[in-house]
């Protein structure tokens, strides 16, 4: 809270998505197509294969373009970003790891340098040399995924870090081989796409068949190290956690269910390709390998993003940027006066650092369908729950009054009328709508927080009792605050329940 809120009317979510995800595809294609080229170069130059190096200098062209250009073009969008949308984050990040990031700097130096003395050495160094520089190229760029790994799995598996603050304990984290070696196996996988739409632009012939055999091959590589690896990396995540995800986390778990499918879709569609396709493969189908590849990765990187919340670092910072250590300091003193850039509307300002990261009124997550129909206590209410609300938020850390401080910026900002006229329902769909808006953020039949036992065969009398008495269940509990028609409603869906 000690820097400017950046607030923009696109979602912190989606800008760095837009972002991040074209970044990380390049760097992992960067790093597997690098050890491509060596590996296919030197087998080539063993075999006096013409054909396969002059693909090779044409390949190292493009290659060189999209990982240097584009890649690190992105690379510097990815620091603008985090800085504007987590500034408290990054600023801890660079702190803990200054040495980390430096040495991750010089290999991307010497990355780059190599890259471009690579291109260039085709017409002016012998074979030896090339694929000296070959390797040098490969070795950097693998040694800035691990040091980057390393980085990026402490933020969702922090381990040891955590009671002592040791930096070696937080880089060699218990996700971290795991993860190398599934990103390890991304590399592969991306180089084998990559390739593989460039082979399939080849013309005809015998020797486009064994380039695409080769390139879907890679691919299966790729896929062969990050099974394995990835089943490694779920059974070294905290078992809190993964309770959690899978009790309380619809987004991290669809996305990795999504996963398994995606890659199955892939092993079968690169399997066809390597065995039947060859010399028949064509650009657009090449293209849909690629999509269905970016899905595939795309989803474990939502998943492994989204499945520590509600921390942004785990078990030391929440995602709107406060600290777990400091929380009863937030309660005492209230979360304005630990905000160092002040607008001079307290509510909006409020808004911003304990809700805005994650959530806007109307656009990414937005929090109308939420509130619309309802009323300020019952916003303030839910603002002060927000730890128990599915979706695994994190606690509310300032005072009452800043809760419904917030709630008023809220509740100024949504649908006023009747949920009866909103959503044009009566009777039981009425109630059913009562219950989602009221009660199904905490408690879903079947599911988290299943109230079904305490609900489901009641007479009338008691669910007038029960919603009566609904704040005295549990102190996070908000009280019935609808009107008679409400009330009513929700009694009569209640009663349809078996």
């Amino acid at each position: 809270m000690n820097y400017p809120f950046w607030d923009t009317p696109l979602g912190y979510g989606e800008l760095m998505a837009g972002i991040s995800v074209l970044h990380v595809f390049i760097s992992h294609f960067a790093i597997g197509g690098g050890l491509y080229l060596v590996v296919v170069e030197t087998l080539a130059r063993r075999r006096g294969d013409r054909a396969m190096l002059d693909y090779l200098v044409g390949l190292s062209k493009f290659f060189v373009l999209v990982t240097l250009v584009l890649g690190a073009l992105s690379g510097v969008g990815i620091w603008f970003i985090i800085g504007l949308l987590n500034p408290t984050a990054t600023e801890a990040l660079i702190h803990h790891f200054v040495w980390a990031w430096a040495t991750e700097w010089t290999f991307f130096v010497v990355e780059i340098t190599a890259a471009i003395l690579y291109y260039y050495g085709w017409q002016h160094m012998g074979g030896r040399a090339h694929l000296a520089l070959g390797w040098i190229y490969f070795v950097a760029a693998w040694m800035s995924l691990f040091v980057i790994n390393g980085i990026i799995t402490f933020m969702l598996t922090p381990g040891g870090w955590l009671a002592t603050g040791d930096v070696w304990q937080g880089l060699f984290n218990p996700t971290f081989w795991p993860s190398l070696l599934f990103r390890t196996g991304v590399t592969l996988l991306m180089a084998g796409l990559y390739t593989l739409l460039v082979a399939a632009r080849q013309p005809a012939g015998e020797f486009k068949g064994r380039l695409v055999r080769m390139n879907a091959l890679w691919g299966l590589a790729g896929l062969a190290l990050m099974a394995p690896s990835f089943y490694w990396y779920w059974a070294s995540l905290p078992e809190k956690l993964v309770k959690t995800a899978t009790r309380a986390m619809r987004i991290p778990m669809e996305a990795l269910v999504q996963s398994y499918y995606l890659a199955a879709v892939l092993c079968v569609a690169l399997l066809v390709v390597a065995v039947f396709v060859g010399r028949r493969m064509r650009p657009w189908a090449a293209l849909a390998l690629m999509v269905v590849g970016f899905l595939y990765f795309g989803s474990f990187e939502m998943f492994r993003e989204s499945v520590r919340k509600p921390y942004v670092i785990y078990g030391y910072m929440y995602g709107n940027g406060l600290e777990v250590a400091r929380a009863n300091d937030y309660r005492r003193d209230g979360l304005l006066a630990h905000i160092a850039y002040r607008t001079g509307d307290d509510a909006a300002d409020l808004f911003r650092h304990a809700c805005r990261s994650c959530h806007t009124i109307a656009g990414y997550r937005p929090l109308r369908p939420a509130f619309d129909g309802t009323d300020e206590a019952f916003v303030a209410a839910i603002v002060r729950a927000a730890r128990k609300l599915r979706g695994n938020m994190p606690p509310f850390l300032g005072t009452p009054q800043e809760a419904e401080a917030i709630a008023r910026h809220i509740y100024e900002r949504i649908d006023h009328r009747h949920l009866a006229e909103i959503y044009g329902l009566s009777g039981v769909e009425l109630g059913r709508k009562v219950y989602e808006v009221r009660c199904g953020r905490c408690h879903v039949f079947g599911g988290y927080r299943d109230a079904g036992e305490l609900l489901i065969g009641q007479e009338r009398v008691d669910y007038e009792d029960l919603l009566g008495e609904a704040a005295d269940y549990d102190p996070s509990m908000p009280a019935f605050t609808g009107d008679q028609r409400e009330r009513e409603a929700l009694i009569e869906y209640l009663l349809t329940l078996k």
